[in-house]
């Protein structure tokens, strides 16, 4: 939604600021240089990118549209799912998870928290670092090093489609001007018409320029920007939960694990210590 609101305003701001200094919105239509500017970014977009980055793209877009992927709900799910985890690690040893973690959508300890359930990123992330805690074969050191590798390698794939948008944004200003110039070739050719039709023609053809400026610096480079915010906010979920789960490996109980975990959000999620220890109870009443 705020997708569709910002793109309303900066459409309407520039139709209204036109109009107002007595332009007519009807010369702005040119469907032809539309034609060139965004044929020209699709193709170059596609030579440019592999297909999983196309894919990546497009799923994105609907994504970003539905608001952030994360709020403080999803977080305080996670850390309760996690205290209760470790609880149970804590009273009967860590086997009794293994069940839960090699059949999470079986397991009535993950069913109670479908935020989590549905991630299918963050659920296979925690799984399988839950699993070779169970296996027991690696010390925390080699864990913490392994959980990095995978974060920083997933959070490389997950900038993959805001970096392609973003190169998309840098250039469509030229494949604005590479619209004019055909524009002007086509004025060119009528140097002995009217004066009036002259006019025509080289308007239409800076027109061209126009679209191509503000289609990058007004829509698509913000939507880069977008996409590159929830990159980070995926990457952001995933390292609360390396925190928590290292803190247990480091030796800290379940109630101190899970402050670890809320102290790597960012400040606009994080609930406080009141609001987490009133979750994780309330889940484990």
């Amino acid at each position: 939604m705020k997708l569709i609101l910002g793109v309303i305003i900066v459409l309407v701001s520039v139709a209204v600021g036109y109009t107002a200094h007595g332009g007519n919105l009807a010369v702005l239509w040119q469907p032809f240089e539309v034609l060139i500017i965004f044929g020209a970014a699709g193709g170059a977009f596609l030579i440019a990118n592999p297909m999983k980055v196309v894919k990546q793209v497009a799923g994105n877009v609907p994504r970003i549209m539905k608001g952030p992927p994360y709020r403080k709900q999803h977080y305080m799910d996670l850390l309760a799912l996690l205290y209760e985890v470790f609880q149970k690690t804590q009273r009967d040893g860590l086997l009794s998870i293994e069940a839960d973690v090699d059949n999470p959508h079986e397991s009535e300890l993950f069913r109670k928290y479908p935020s989590v359930l549905n991630d299918h990123e963050a659920l296979h992330f925690l799984c399988d670092y839950l699993r070779l805690m169970v296996g027991g074969n690696m010390n925390p050191f080699e864990l913490e090093n392994l959980m990095d590798v995978e974060l920083e390698t997933h959070h490389q794939e997950a900038e993959l489609p805001a970096h392609a948008v973003n190169r998309v944004a840098d250039a469509l200003p030229g494949f604005g001007i590479i619209a004019a110039l055909l524009g002007i070739v086509i004025a060119m050719g009528e140097i002995d018409g009217p004066v009036q039709q002259i006019g025509s023609l080289v308007a239409a053809a800076l027109i061209g320029t126009f679209i191509g400026i503000l289609a990058g610096y007004s829509l698509v480079g913000p939507l880069g920007i977008a996409m590159e915010h929830r990159a980070r906010e995926k990457a952001k979920y995933l390292e609360v939960i390396k925190v928590t789960i290292m803190a247990v490996l480091n030796g800290y109980k379940p109630v101190v694990a899970v402050e670890f975990g809320r102290k790597a959000m960012y400040e606009a999620e994080r609930p406080s210590f009141e609001e987490l220890e009133n979750h994780v109870k309330g889940h484990n009443a």
